[in-house]
C-alpha cells in the first residue's frame, strides 16, 4: 500500500481514499483478529489500532491544517498506525519526517531556486510563529501554494516507513 500510495502520490500529488480508508479500516479488523486469536480480546486488539490511528491523524494534522499537506498524506499515516499502533507510527512518522525533508532541499536545490524557497521557508516559519490562526495560515498558504515547489509526501512516508521497518526487522 505505501509503494502503491507514494507512486500515485508522485504522478497525480495526491493520495486517494480508495487506497487510505480500506487500509484503515482493514488495520482495525487485523489488530481485533489477531488480538482475539492471541485469548487478549478482540476490543484490546481494535482499543491499540484506534490509538494509532489517532497517532498517526495527530502527527501531521496541524500540517494539513494551515494547508502544507494533503488530507490523503494525513490518512496515510493513520492508515499506518491501525496497522502498527502507535510508537511504531511515531519514530516512522519521524523517519519520514527527515526523509522529506532531505528530498525537499535535494529538490529545491536542483531547481536552482534556494534563495527563492529558503526565503519562503522562512516567512512559513515566521507565519506560523506570529498568526497562530490556523483558518489564517491555511489562506496564506493557499495564495502562496501556486508559488512553491510541491513535495508529494507520500513519497517519504514510504520510504521513511519501510525504512524503520527494515531498520527494526519489521519486514517479512
Amino acid at each position: 500500500v505505501l509503494i502503491v500510495a507514494a507512486v500515485i502520490d508522485g504522478i497525480q500529488l495526491k493520495v486517494p481514499n480508495w487506497l487510505t480508508f480500506p487500509m484503515i479500516i482493514s488495520g482495525w479488523v487485523f489488530s481485533a483478529m489477531a488480538y482475539s486469536m492471541a485469548g487478549e480480546g478482540w476490543w484490546v486488539g481494535l482499543a491499540w489500532s484506534l490509538a494509532g490511528t489517532g497517532v498517526g491523524l495527530a502527527l501531521l494534522l496541524p500540517a494539513y491544517a494551515v494547508g502544507g499537506m494533503g488530507a490523503g498524506d494525513v490518512k496515510l499515516m493513520a492508515g499506518i498506525g491501525a496497522w502498527v499502533h502507535c510508537w511504531i507510527t511515531f519514530y516512522a512518522f519521524c523517519l519520514s519526517a527527515v526523509i522529506g525533508a532531505v528530498i525537499a532541499v535535494i529538490m529545491v536545490w536542483r531547481s536552482g531556486q534556494m534563495k527563492k524557497h529558503s526565503g519562503q521557508f522562512v516567512s512559513i516559519i515566521n507565519e506560523i510563529m506570529t498568526v497562530k490562526n490556523p483558518e489564517k495560515l491555511a489562506a496564506i498558504a493557499a495564495e502562496r501554494k501556486s508559488t512553491m515547489m510541491l513535495l508529494p509526501y507520500g513519497i517519504p512516508i514510504a520510504i521513511g516507513t519501510i525504512l524503520y521497518f527494515a531498520l527494526t526487522g519489521l519486514l517479512i
